[in-house]
Protein backbone atom coordinates (compact mmCIF):
# COMPACT_ATOMS: atom_id res chain seq x y z
CA UNK A 1 0.00 0.00 0.00
CA UNK A 2 1.25 3.15 -0.63
CA UNK A 3 -0.45 6.53 -0.43
CA UNK A 4 -0.60 10.17 -0.11
CA UNK A 5 -2.12 12.20 2.41
CA UNK A 6 -3.46 15.67 0.93
CA UNK A 7 -4.38 18.22 2.77
CA UNK A 8 -4.05 21.54 4.17
CA UNK A 9 -2.40 21.81 8.00
CA UNK A 10 -4.43 20.68 10.80
CA UNK A 11 -6.53 18.48 8.47
CA UNK A 12 -5.61 15.76 10.40
CA UNK A 13 -3.30 13.57 8.24
CA UNK A 14 -0.97 12.74 11.25
CA UNK A 15 -4.06 11.40 13.05
CA UNK A 16 -4.86 9.42 10.27
CA UNK A 17 -1.89 8.27 9.10
CA UNK A 18 -1.38 6.93 12.25
CA UNK A 19 -4.27 4.71 12.27
CA UNK A 20 -3.62 3.30 8.92
CA UNK A 21 0.13 2.39 10.38
CA UNK A 22 -1.07 0.65 13.32
CA UNK A 23 -3.90 -0.78 11.22
CA UNK A 24 -1.71 -1.87 8.07
CA UNK A 25 1.63 -1.93 9.02
CA UNK A 26 3.31 0.05 6.78
CA UNK A 27 5.16 3.44 7.91
CA UNK A 28 4.21 6.91 7.91
CA UNK A 29 6.80 8.98 5.61
CA UNK A 30 5.90 12.32 7.49
CA UNK A 31 8.49 15.08 5.86
CA UNK A 32 7.75 17.34 9.14
CA UNK A 33 8.92 14.08 11.50
CA UNK A 34 11.87 13.18 9.13
CA UNK A 35 13.07 17.20 9.25
CA UNK A 36 12.15 17.78 12.93
CA UNK A 37 14.65 15.18 13.89
CA UNK A 38 16.92 16.54 11.30
CA UNK A 39 17.11 19.68 13.24
CA UNK A 40 17.07 17.94 16.77
CA UNK A 41 20.28 15.89 15.28
CA UNK A 42 21.94 19.31 14.46
CA UNK A 43 22.42 18.24 10.84
CA UNK A 44 23.52 20.33 7.87
CA UNK A 45 20.48 19.55 6.61
CA UNK A 46 18.44 20.19 9.94
CA UNK A 47 19.70 23.50 10.43
CA UNK A 48 19.23 24.84 6.72
CA UNK A 49 15.62 23.25 7.43
CA UNK A 50 15.26 24.80 11.03
CA UNK A 51 15.05 28.88 9.76
CA UNK A 52 12.63 27.91 7.08
CA UNK A 53 10.03 25.92 9.54
CA UNK A 54 10.28 28.68 11.97
CA UNK A 55 9.15 30.99 9.42
CA UNK A 56 6.40 29.04 8.93
CA UNK A 57 7.75 28.35 5.07
CA UNK A 58 7.93 25.09 3.09
CA UNK A 59 11.17 23.67 3.26
CA UNK A 60 13.32 23.36 -0.47
CA UNK A 61 12.07 20.59 -2.99
CA UNK A 62 15.52 19.48 -3.15
CA UNK A 63 16.16 18.80 0.61
CA UNK A 64 12.81 16.95 0.87
CA UNK A 65 13.54 14.76 -2.35
CA UNK A 66 16.76 13.91 -1.29
CA UNK A 67 15.19 12.96 2.35
CA UNK A 68 12.12 11.05 1.23
CA UNK A 69 14.25 9.12 -1.72
CA UNK A 70 16.73 7.63 1.03
CA UNK A 71 13.73 7.12 3.26
CA UNK A 72 12.25 4.97 0.81
CA UNK A 73 14.64 2.78 0.27
CA UNK A 74 14.64 1.62 3.89
CA UNK A 75 13.58 -2.14 4.31
CA UNK A 76 10.59 -0.86 6.69
CA UNK A 77 9.09 0.62 3.42
CA UNK A 78 9.02 -2.10 0.96
CA UNK A 79 5.73 -3.24 1.24
CA UNK A 80 4.47 0.46 1.09
CA UNK A 81 4.49 4.06 3.14
CA UNK A 82 2.16 6.67 3.87
CA UNK A 83 3.25 10.04 2.60
CA UNK A 84 2.10 12.69 4.84
CA UNK A 85 2.71 16.15 4.12
CA UNK A 86 4.35 15.09 0.98
CA UNK A 87 4.36 15.95 -1.71
CA UNK A 88 3.60 19.76 -1.24
CA UNK A 89 4.47 21.43 -4.39
CA UNK A 90 4.16 19.96 -8.48
CA UNK A 91 7.97 19.31 -8.74
CA UNK A 92 7.80 17.64 -5.82
CA UNK A 93 5.10 15.01 -7.38
CA UNK A 94 6.87 14.53 -10.38
CA UNK A 95 9.98 13.47 -7.83
CA UNK A 96 7.62 10.97 -6.13
CA UNK A 97 6.25 9.76 -9.90
CA UNK A 98 10.52 9.57 -10.96
CA UNK A 99 11.49 7.97 -7.33
CA UNK A 100 8.57 5.22 -7.92
CA UNK A 101 8.99 4.50 -11.33
CA UNK A 102 12.92 3.98 -10.52
CA UNK A 103 11.88 1.45 -7.97
CA UNK A 104 9.43 -0.20 -10.41
CA UNK A 105 6.25 0.57 -7.91
CA UNK A 106 3.48 2.72 -8.22
CA UNK A 107 0.98 4.65 -5.47
CA UNK A 108 -2.18 2.74 -4.97
CA UNK A 109 -4.16 6.52 -4.12
CA UNK A 110 -4.07 9.81 -3.16
CA UNK A 111 -6.53 10.45 -0.21
CA UNK A 112 -7.90 14.10 -0.09
CA UNK A 113 -8.75 15.22 3.59
CA UNK A 114 -11.46 17.96 2.10
CA UNK A 115 -11.89 20.30 5.43
CA UNK A 116 -13.18 24.25 6.53
CA UNK A 117 -10.29 26.13 6.80
CA UNK A 118 -11.99 28.31 9.30
CA UNK A 119 -12.03 25.22 11.59
CA UNK A 120 -8.50 24.90 10.93
CA UNK A 121 -7.59 27.31 13.22
CA UNK A 122 -9.68 25.90 15.83
CA UNK A 123 -8.06 22.45 15.84
CA UNK A 124 -4.24 24.29 15.75
CA UNK A 125 -5.38 26.38 18.67
CA UNK A 126 -6.53 23.15 20.18
CA UNK A 127 -3.18 20.98 19.64
CA UNK A 128 -1.26 23.60 21.08
CA UNK A 129 -3.96 23.73 23.98
CA UNK A 130 -2.89 19.63 24.21
CA UNK A 131 0.39 19.84 24.23
CA UNK A 132 0.42 22.44 26.46
CA UNK A 133 -1.70 20.37 28.82
CA UNK A 134 0.46 17.06 28.56
CA UNK A 135 3.55 19.68 29.80
CA UNK A 136 4.84 19.82 26.21
CA UNK A 137 5.91 22.78 24.62
CA UNK A 138 3.62 24.10 21.20
CA UNK A 139 4.53 23.64 18.20
CA UNK A 140 6.43 26.72 16.86
CA UNK A 141 3.92 26.26 13.79
CA UNK A 142 0.87 25.98 15.94
CA UNK A 143 0.25 29.50 16.27
CA UNK A 144 -2.24 31.63 14.41
CA UNK A 145 0.07 33.77 12.82
CA UNK A 146 2.42 31.06 11.20
CA UNK A 147 -0.68 28.69 10.56
CA UNK A 148 -1.94 31.87 8.49
CA UNK A 149 1.03 31.66 6.47
CA UNK A 150 1.29 27.84 6.20
CA UNK A 151 -2.22 27.89 4.89
CA UNK A 152 -1.64 30.28 2.08
CA UNK A 153 1.25 28.69 0.91
CA UNK A 154 -0.66 25.51 1.31
CA UNK A 155 -2.87 27.33 -1.69
CA UNK A 156 -0.54 28.81 -3.42
CA UNK A 157 1.52 25.48 -3.95
CA UNK A 158 0.36 22.48 -2.57
CA UNK A 159 -3.53 22.79 -3.43
CA UNK A 160 -2.50 22.35 -7.70
CA UNK A 161 -2.18 18.77 -6.56
CA UNK A 162 -5.00 17.96 -6.13
CA UNK A 163 -5.93 18.49 -10.00
CA UNK A 164 -2.87 16.49 -10.54
CA UNK A 165 -3.31 13.71 -8.92
CA UNK A 166 -7.55 13.73 -10.41
CA UNK A 167 -6.20 14.04 -14.00
CA UNK A 168 -3.93 10.45 -13.11
CA UNK A 169 -6.89 8.45 -11.66
CA UNK A 170 -5.34 8.53 -7.87
CA UNK A 171 -7.35 10.77 -6.13
CA UNK A 172 -9.98 9.90 -3.37
CA UNK A 173 -11.99 12.50 -1.24
CA UNK A 174 -12.62 11.59 2.38
CA UNK A 175 -14.79 14.15 4.63
CA UNK A 176 -12.07 15.16 6.91
CA UNK A 177 -14.83 17.70 9.11
CA UNK A 178 -16.17 14.44 10.68
CA UNK A 179 -14.80 12.96 13.82
CA UNK A 180 -11.58 11.12 14.15
CA UNK A 181 -13.43 7.61 13.78
CA UNK A 182 -15.58 8.59 10.80
CA UNK A 183 -13.05 9.82 8.95
CA UNK A 184 -10.64 7.12 9.64
CA UNK A 185 -13.88 4.66 8.33
CA UNK A 186 -14.16 6.56 5.20
CA UNK A 187 -10.31 6.42 4.68
CA UNK A 188 -10.92 2.26 5.11
CA UNK A 189 -13.96 2.25 2.46
CA UNK A 190 -11.57 4.30 -0.10
CA UNK A 191 -8.98 1.57 1.01
CA UNK A 192 -11.30 -1.62 0.14
CA UNK A 193 -12.24 -0.01 -3.04
CA UNK A 194 -8.51 -0.30 -4.19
Amino acid sequence: MRLILLGPPGAGKGTQAQRLVEKHGVPQLSTGDMLRAAVAAGTEVGKRAKAVMDAGELVSDEIVNAIVAERIDQSDCANGFILDGYPRTLAQADAVEAMLAEREVKLDATIELVVDDAALVGRIEKRAQDAIAAGQTPRKDDNAAVFDERLREYYKKTAALIGYYHAKGFLRRVDGMKSIDEVTAEIEQVLASL
